[in-house]
């Protein structure tokens, strides 16, 4: 089933999604400018890769429901704030904060919402910082201001997160007692891991 099939009458799904595209491309190119420029004078990449997604109509119109939501554009622009996403994974803890300082102090960069699970991690152990930013994308006939998510973690963060959430899946939450303290145990070493490489990252510089 395409995209266009899931468009209801009177509302044009696709091309609403088409701007949150626009905004993830204005935000991406942010990024990429701020990591060669802090590379090349600190030679060091603050960031180490970059991903995106825009939301899925399937997904959109599943989480409407579950909010009780009506399908609505407006609806849509106001209540959900992860349409457009982006993770970026950072080499070190100081550079998840790095790299959101340099993002969010920008001018045309409205930092609408902050998240710090690094500094208060989530109960299964889960660790980053999310953002939730709005950003002006520039039409053709109009500028709008479209509502970015952005995760930033660390790469011991992301390979945690990552597997939890396919161990997760796989049991389709209901993961067994035991099996939820051992993956909040791994959270707790990603987390001492990321200690220790910022320790010596600092005794380098």
């Amino acid at each position: 089933m395409t995209e266009d099939a899931l468009d209801e009458p009177g509302i044009d799904l696709s091309r609403f999604l088409l701007v949150y595209k626009f905004a993830i491309e204005e935000v991406m190119t942010k990024l990429r400018i701020l990591g060669e420029e802090f590379d090349f004078i600190h030679r060091h990449d603050p960031i180490e890769h970059v991903t995106s997604r825009v939301k899925r109509p399937e997904a959109i119109k599943d989480k409407l429901r579950r909010r009780g939501l009506e399908l609505d554009l407006d609806v849509i622009a106001e209540h959900l704030d992860d349409v457009a996403g982006i993770r970026v994974v950072c080499p070190f803890v100081s550079d998840v904060y790095r790299v959101a300082q340099m993002l969010t102090r920008q001018n045309d960069v409205e930092l609408l919402l902050r998240k710090d699970y690094i500094d208060a991690p989530k109960a299964n152990g889960y660790r980053s910082l999310h953002l939730i930013l709005r950003i002006p994308v520039f039409l053709s006939d109009r500028v709008e201001h479209v509502k970015v998510e952005v995760q930033l973690r660390t790469i011991a963060m992301d390979f945690w997160a990552t597997l939890e959430h396919k161990l997760c899946y796989k049991y389709e939450d209901q993961v067994p007692a035991d099996f939820a303290e051992e993956l909040a145990s791994t959270a707790t070493i990603a987390a001492q891991l990321d200690a220790r490489m910022q320790a010596l990252h600092l005794r380098l510089h």
